[in-house]
């Protein structure tokens, strides 16, 4: 198995670290442990972090420290070389590099930032280390403004460059390409005969991650954000200078320019402002104030009234000539805290990737364990794989709408967002996202709402529901969402962000029902500890279910398992192993394992059992030396809500790479799963996932 692989470019600014994101992701999926490695770093001011290493360490949980992942800065390494002393830089790096290696399954280094001016020295540095690593090697190319022969005649230097210095090239990535050019480049590179052999993929550029934003503006300058802190994740396509009057200044708005102007203009402040509501002029990203002037106190107090024109206002202290100059300088970059560039990025790599082939190229083989990282990804792998249709009724919610951004651009699913359509649009526009891809329903303006009433008072007349509540019902979001499951206009609903949990699941019971020969809907929860995956179940519904529900509990959490890839190996939890206790909650966990045994004997299942006997195979020896569950159980039935639901949280609690995802409803006819209201946005985004994967099971889709 290849244990490392080296990333190094052939110039500046070739989207390295998207790359990174993409390939690291997809060891992630495959590796228990994975490392990440930069030999030489860029010089940074005391107590910045390099960009790259924060990117990565802050999106995936490597449980690696800062320190583990560097050796030296460029300005070091330079004084090193300068002073004859290369030998010592690079077995230096090989030690630590070998000190990460010891702690990992595989490392993913990647090389020196080419800095203008200095192509050379970096090009003789990264193949140096390559080699004396000995890391298979892989070149990313930045194709921006390239003409091809010149882009091949480059690609080609540096695998012939690269390969006299002994170092394996596996293959080389072209970014930054025009699309217009993408099949050109491509077929030209396969056909190059100094290429053959290796791995070659084109990426082509996208505006998302290339032009920078607001808050790469703001971290850039220095700047003060005066106003719209929430629509920081704006792209700046341009920028005017606001020298003139304004009659003549708004010639010159494009969308999503940057409008740069002194703090005291407060007739360009207010009439740039005014083009957000104008349909006439396009939508500007911000206003950049120079000279350390604060707008006056009667402008301050309008603009904070103006709450409903999401536009951000910075100010900087130096005067607009030398911001100009700084900011040509300027350019996008992916931010461990915009969630909406790497999930472009994640996206993008993964579109003109051929992941399985890299894969193979990269891995021999199969990691057994599963780290949360693995599962996380494999969820949204499995998504997408057969496209499902979600429905969401709280589409008012930020969490909900930025979440919806991370899945339609990750491609996980459909989606529809349910509320009304003028806030909703407001919200998008308020939070910079791009939803296009997004059906938004207002229920009682829909085509099927009509219908949807006379089919919920068709099913709740004998109840006494009359046709005006069956009508009120129908215009409540998350009634109308269940609807839509249950008509097959949507594949799963996902609501609790906002509701409560009765809300949520209320008109599934109601409507959707539970599947033949179910008496109960009950939970659980994956619970991804640090190797592997677990089933909690019933951690979140039923208070204290019966014997007979028990088993029933214990058989659809061992089905739901499965969907998710866990072998299932059912342990009904009590606090007695076997005969070693006696008790009315004892009887019902041993008649609860009878009935589940006696319905479905295929699944390996043992009770009454203890938590330690049923996890840890040094207890199990001890207690139930010949159980083919026990020290190897992989879904844990509790014996009521209290005992469930305590202990789902004691073990997220107890270590920081533990991530509790669900509750996942399970006995519905059709998925339908329920949010905590303190979810955060990655929550949303596996339980969509994880919904749409149910969905392709109901509908015995193998993904």
């Amino acid at each position: 198995m290849a244990t490392s692989l080296y990333i190094t470019t052939t110039k500046s600014r070739s989207g390295k670290s998207s790359i990174v994101l993409g390939i690291m992701q997809l060891l992630l999926r495959n590796l228990h442990k994975v490392g990440f490695f930069r030999p030489v770093i860029n010089p940074t001011k005391p107590g910045q972090k390099d960009h790259d290493i924060d990117l990565v360490l802050s999106h995936f949980y490597l449980g690696l420290t800062y320190e583990d992942t560097y050796a030296y800065t460029l300005d070091e390494a330079k004084a090193l070389i300068q002073a004859g002393k290369q030998n010592e830089l690079l077995e230096n790096i090989l030690i630590k590099f070998k000190n990460l290696e010891e702690k990992c399954d595989f490392v993913l280094i990647e090389g020196t930032d080419y800095i203008a001016g200095n192509e050379a020295f970096t090009f003789d540095i990264n193949s140096a280390i390559a080699a004396y690593l000995n890391a298979p090697t892989l070149i990313i190319t930045n194709a921006r403004k390239t003409p091809t022969n010149e882009l091949l005649a480059l690609t080609e230097l540096a695998v012939e460059g690269l390969s006299d210095k002994g170092v394996d090239v596996i293959g080389t990535i072209v970014n930054r390409v025009d699309e217009e050019q993408k099949e050109s480049i491509l077929s030209a590179l396969k056909d190059n005969s100094s290429l053959k052999g290796g791995l070659v993929y084109v990426i082509p550029e996208n505006e998302n991650l290339v032009k920078p934003t607001i808050s790469d503006l703001q971290k850039f300058l220095g700047a003060e954000i005066l106003y719209g802190k929430k629509a920081t994740n704006k792209k700046i396509d341009g920028y005017v200078v606001a020298a003139m009057q304004i009659s003549n200044f708004l010639n010159y708005i494009q969308k999503d320019s940057l409008v740069v102007t002194s703090g005291d203009r407060e007739d360009i402040i207010l009439s740039a402002m005014a083009t957000k509501i104008s349909t006439a002029y396009p939508d500007i990203s911000g206003i950049l104030l120079t000279g350390g002037i604060y707008p006056s106190a009667n402008i301050q107090r309008l603009v904070q009234g103006w709450e409903g024109i999401p536009v951000p206002i910075l100010l900087v202290r130096d005067s607009t000539y030398p911001v100009i100059k700084a900011l040509n300088h300027m350019h996008g970059r992916i931010d461990p805290d915009n969630p909406t560039k790497i999930a472009a990025a994640l996206g993008i790599f993964e579109a003109n990737v051929n992941t399985s082939e890299l894969r193979d190229k990269l891995i021999k083989r199969k990691s057994t364990k599963v780290t949360p990282q693995m599962f996380e990804y494999n969820l949204i792998q499995k998504a997408r794989k057969n496209k499902q249709h979600i429905v969401l009724p709280e589409g008012v919610g930020e969490r909900i709408l930025n979440a919806s951004d991370i899945l339609l651009k990750r491609n996980v699913c459909d989606l529809t967002l349910l509320g009304k359509e003028s806030e909703i649009r407001a919200k998008i526009s308020k939070l910079g996202l791009d939803l296009s891809g997004a059906n938004i329903v207002e229920p009682e303006k829909s085509p099927l709402f009509q219908e949807y009433v006379e089919t919920y008072y068709e099913m709740r007349k004998k109840k006494g529901l009359t046709e005006e509540l069956a009508r009120d019902a129908m215009a409540d979001v998350t009634y109308f969402g269940t609807m839509m499951v249950y008509k097959g206009h949507a594949d799963g609903m996902v609501s609790g962000s906002i509701n409560t949990t009765a809300h949520t699941i209320r008109p599934a019971f109601q409507i959707i029902k539970t599947i033949p020969g179910s008496s109960i809907v009950s939970s659980v929860f994956l619970m991804c500890i640090k190797d592997r995956v677990l089933a909690f179940g019933d951690c979140a519904v039923n208070p204290n279910p019966t014997a007979a529900e028990l088993s029933e509990i214990a058989l659809v959490s061992a089905e739901t398992a499965k969907i998710f890839g866990i072998e299932p190996r059912v342990a009904l939890l009590s606090y007695s192993t076997g005969s070693s206790g006696k008790g009315v909650e004892v009887e019902k966990v041993i008649e609860a394992t009878r009935l589940a045994k006696e319905k479905n004997p295929a699944f390996p299942i043992e009770g009454p059992i203890q938590y330690d006997a049923a996890i840890d195979p040094m207890v199990a020896q001890t207690k139930l030396p010949d159980s083919e569950v026990a020290g190897r159980a992989t879904v844990f039935i509790f014996p009521d809500l209290n005992t469930g639901n305590n202990t789902y949280k004691a073990v997220q609690r107890a270590s920081n790479n533990v991530i509790a995802i669900g509750p996942i409803l399970q006995g519905l006819n059709k998925p339908v799963n329920d949010l905590s209201r303190g979810c955060t946005v990655p929550d949303i985004v596996n339980t969509v996932a994880i919904t749409a994967i149910q969905a392709q099971a109901g509908k015995g889709i193998k993904s």
